[in-house]
């Protein structure tokens, strides 16, 4: 599933590509998404012109001249901008066409959603915590935070009511960064430790975006090219190898439906 740094990194790339073009042509070929694309869509972004990329947690927001253009890629969702004479692919179910490129999003699960919007106040948007590499997640937010959850600390740091987009991948990661055993329950966490967490959280979500986030399977850049934070991980999809601190064998458990590598050495 794209994380914060894969979607931070489609918004880099939208941005890079697609400011101030103009909206010629919008095609649904697949409504059929998490929730089904309001056909109104097109003639709502028919002419529009993109005046910038923002995002909140793992939306990205499309900033019109009249309203927002908002997509989630879910589960196997990305973006692609190509020349429009590339020959569409399969699961390319909705397209914005412009004057010398296409945008095409393709979502093999079709677990992505996309949305106008007249504002940004919306109900999937206020639902959601603090971003992690904003001023709001200070170094006491997490220990404030977890006094009364009874929750593991990796399901706590998943939480997007809590911080939004410290995924699976990454909150493995910033777990053994800190030392962390993500059995431990969220409140039994010291504030020191919290505090460090913190740091790491930052730490890693920021070097995965320069990278250009972690391709497992379906997530690519926009130009099509992977990421390449893979090659930084000490313990995602590294059960039974050594760890890279203490020698010590990862290990791979299941929590909340996902697994969870970590290093019993080194995380107490």
């Amino acid at each position: 599933m794209p994380e914060l740094p894969e979607v931070e990194t489609t918004k880099n790339g939208l941005q890079r590509l697609l400011t101030n073009k103009i909206i010629t042509k919008v095609e649904i070929r697949n409504s059929n998404l998490r929730w089904n694309v309001d056909q109104s869509i097109i003639s709502k972004l028919d002419n529009q012109t993109i005046r910038s990329f923002s995002r909140r947690g793992k939306y990205i927001l499309f900033n019109l001249d009249k309203g927002y253009l908002m997509i989630h890629l879910g589960m196997s969702g990305k973006i692609n901008v190509v020349d429009t004479q590339k020959s569409l692919q399969k699961h390319d179910h909705f397209l914005l066409h412009f004057d010398k490129e296409v945008m095409r999003y393709n979502d093999p699960r079709r677990f992505g959603s996309i949305f106008y919007l007249e504002s940004l106040d919306h109900k999937l948007l206020n639902s959601l915590g603090v971003e992690p590499l904003e001023d709001s997640f200070h170094e006491n937010f997490l220990f404030e935070s977890s006094r009364n959850k009874t929750q593991n600390v990796k399901a706590f740091i998943m939480d997007s009511k809590v911080v939004v987009g410290v995924g699976n991948i990454y909150a493995c990661e910033s777990l053994h960064k800190a030392g962390i055993n993500p059995k431990t329950k969220a409140s039994k966490i010291s504030k020191e430790r919290y505090i460090n967490l913190t740091k790491n959280i930052k730490k890693v979500l920021t070097k995965a975006i320069k990278a250009g986030g972690t391709t497992l399977q379906d997530f690519a850049k926009v130009d099509g090219k992977p990421g390449y934070f893979s090659q930084e991980l000490s313990v995602y999809g590294r059960e039974n190898e050594n760890c890279y601190n203490c020698n010590g064998k990862i290990k791979r458990i299941v929590q909340n439906q996902r697994s969870t590598f970590y290093c019993p050495k080194c995380q107490k």
